[in-house]
């Protein structure tokens, strides 16, 4: 997708400081691994062996005499698989403890006759309005203080007890019913968690949740420093549990309590789950959002999960190729495996400003752009609208009169290349020896105090994204917690908030031969979102031999190198001798002028660097360009301007993966000849017209 191929290097070297390109200084990093990982955890990896396609399907919505015609047209766009359930409480338990699963059953057993594979949905989402008005207390209450009424989705309390044994019964039922049917796949906890709650039952929970984790209130008075304002608590009551903007390090301590009601909402029906269903059956969620929703960690409630899950939507506009891209490489990096796409836009959604139709063609730029990424599940949503209720809007495969809407030719042709596709993709993964570090503690510190209304941690972790995917076939995007030896590269663009374990990690990554690039406000907070003691990176100024001496949020842009900072500047000091300019301000505001904008310093095998500003594209590409250098990682072939090149690799084959996200035909030269798993032949050069796709295994046989 690289726009910037054609351009001379020489003006982009002259940004750099000095005659040597210091980034591009050799490392002693190890390779990295260089096949996927293997698929066989306890629980629920068929997935990894196969690729899926299908939909969500609501049988309890149709009469059952339609359901037969609805899964004939399923098995003939290429589905196998579908999702069922998740929002059907009233239709399994109709009225308090009278459970009815017959027709679940049912539904599972005629979609087999189409050898169509089941994933059922727990339908925590939506409680029945016979419980909402029996057992009103579990409902939520919203951060004004409202308790919500029935008719939506989202309505329940995660934190109540009462509506987590309820839900635990029901999922027993559904386990018990439908736990070792054969055509049963897969279960999906619940739908799109969102919203947490604020009644009496959380409140206690925060309060059981922080003297668990501090013990005293001089404890938690010390961590939050609440001298300041005179926030000093005296009785565990006093601490607030709301919405409010306030003290830092409650609010971080409020997300992390958050996410554990997450954890053990779900935990309960996986428990439920796992007590009467077969271990074959894989056990996930779909995280909506957009992928980057941070109400909570997301790499927590993946944990107990078999492998995660997405809704991939669009919005308004047309696919965003980074953006959606480097969402696809954070879910993946959830759980360092991959994935299913649980959800995904056929054509429209009904919720944006505009809710345009994709191009022709789009649908399956989607759809394969996913399977690029480490999708080996997509489901469309939905089969066939409801004929009331509130997203009747929405596209669908199925229009109201049961018949194939125009979308459905373009799904017919997915399904039947991606049942070309599977022998050959069947068992791989992207593999990359690049990683960049995402920590939703981080993004909560900044988030609650951003400094400039337009720092998008979002943006600023794609600025750096896009050149290194314009290189690379593959870019993981990780937990900061977790392992890095199979990295070359490392680049953690916002790490506000460093940890001694993280601090260590990191340490030994650059030691042992990696290259670390670390962004602006890095190393700035400890885990109690205090400030650092010390100037950033904090605990890694040692390491870097330098330090900033202060941060500026820019009214104007600043001159940088040849190029520009925009939002966002810091001031550097290098304070080893060993640890080098890199980047120097120009002309700025004064206090920036002629002073170090980037560090890069060796220590030992490796490397670590400090960028300190918000650099234009221009001048990212020159750095990233020269780490890659650097780092010893090998570029893959170029593709034109607008063309993306994906990477799939494991059981001794390597996959390629093209898409022309442009509007015009585009060229791709192959650096060697390639089969063309899906127009078959041997291939040295291939042709994308717009939304082009073509998918090719690296030498001639297969």
């Amino acid at each position: 997708m690289n726009p910037r191929n054609s351009r001379q290097s020489g003006r982009w070297k002259a940004a750099l400081i000095g005659s040597a390109l210091l980034l591009a200084l050799p490392s002693a990093m190890p390779a990295a691994a260089t096949t996927a990982p293997g698929a066989s955890a306890a629980n629920g990896q068929e997935q990894f062996r196969k690729l899926y396609l299908g939909s969500a399907w609501y049988p309890e919505q149709w009469p059952e005499e339609r359901w037969a015609e609805d899964l004939r047209l399923m098995q003939a766009h290429g589905a196998n698989v579908v999702r069922i359930g998740e929002f059907a409480w009233s239709a399994m338990e109709p009225t308090e403890g009278a459970y009815d699963m017959g027709w679940l059953v049912r539904a599972v057993r005629l979609a087999a006759k189409y050898d169509i594979k089941v994933v059922i949905g727990t339908p925590t989402d939506t409680p029945p309005a016979w419980m909402t008005q029996k057992y009103p207390e579990v409902l939520r209450i919203d951060g004004d203080g409202k308790r919500l009424g029935h008719g939506g989705r989202r309505q329940f309390s995660i934190s109540d007890p009462h509506y987590r044994q309820l839900s635990r019964d029901i999922v027993s039922r559904m386990a018990q019913a439908l736990g070792h049917e054969p055509n049963v796949i897969g279960w999906q906890i619940g739908n799109e968690y969102t919203d947490e709650s604020y009644d009496p039952a959380a409140k206690a929970g925060w309060i059981d949740w922080l003297k668990d984790r501090y013990g005293t209130l001089d404890k938690l008075n010390d961590a939050w420093t609440t001298q300041y304002w005179s926030q000093t608590y005296s009785d565990w009551s006093q601490v607030p549990f709301n919405t409010e903007k306030g003290n830092p390090g409650l609010m971080l301590e409020q997300k992390r309590y958050i996410t554990s009601q997450w954890v053990a909402f779900q935990k309960n029906q996986i428990d439920a789950i796992r007590a009467h269903a077969l271990p074959a059956q894989f056990i996930t969620t779909n995280l909506g959002g957009l992928g980057w929703a941070n109400r909570f960690d997301r790499y927590a409630i993946n944990r107990d999960l078999d492998f995660a899950s997405w809704d991939n939507y669009v919005g308004a506009g047309h696919l965003q190729p980074y953006r959606n891209g480097a969402s696809h490489d954070l879910v993946r990096g959830w759980k360092r495996k991959n994935f299913w796409v649980m959800e995904i836009q056929p054509g429209f959604v009904n919720w944006a400003p505009v809710s345009n139709m994709l191009y022709p063609g789009e649908t399956r730029a989607m759809a394969w752009q996913a399977i690029g990424h480490g999708a080996d599940g997509i489901l469309y949503w939905q089969w066939r609208n409801a004929l009331n209720g509130q997203e009747t809007m929405h596209g669908s495969i199925l229009g109201p009169d049961g018949k194939p809407l125009p979308v459905y030719d373009e799904v017919v042709r997915i399904g039947r290349e991606m049942a070309r596709a599977t022998p050959v993709l069947a068992g791989t993964a992207p593999v990359s020896p690049v990683a960049i570090l995402q920590d939703y503690p981080s993004r909560w510190t900044i988030d609650f105090q951003p400094h400039h209304r337009d720092y998008d941690q979002i943006g600023v972790l794609l600025d750096y994204y896009a050149p290194l995917k314009d290189a690379l076939g593959s870019v993981d995007i990780v937990e900061a917690d977790g392992p890095l030896d199979r990295y070359k590269l490392v680049v953690a663009p916002n790490l506000a908030i460093l940890t001694p374990d993280m601090t260590a990690r990191l340490s030994a990554f650059v030691k042992a031969g990696g290259h670390l690039i670390l962004g602006p406000r890095s190393g700035q907070r400890d885990a109690y979102d205090r400030l650092q003691p010390r100037r950033q990176p904090g605990p890694l100024a040692d390491l870097l031999g330098g330090q900033v001496e202060q941060f500026y949020a820019l009214d104007e842009p600043v001159a940088v190198g040849t190029g520009t900072a925009r939002i966002w500047a810091e001031d550097l000091t290098a304070k080893a001798p060993d640890t080098q300019v890199l980047l120097r301000y120009g002309k700025a505001n004064g206090w920036l002028d002629g002073h170090a904008a980037a560090l890069t310093r060796q220590v030992g095998k490796g490397r670590i660097t400090y960028v300190g500003a918000l650099i234009d594209p221009d001048l990212m590409k020159t750095l990233i360009d020269d780490a890659l250098k650097g780092a010893g990682v090998a570029r893959d072939f170029a593709v034109p301007a607008d063309v993306e090149l994906m990477t799939r690799e494991g059981d001794g084959r390597s996959i390629v993966i093209l898409i022309n996200h442009g509007k015009e035909a585009r060229s791709v030269t192959l650096p060697e000849t390639m089969t063309d798993i899906l127009e078959g032949g041997t291939k040295q050069a291939v042709t994308l017209g717009a939304e082009g796709v073509a998918v090719l295994q690296r030498g001639t046989d297969k």
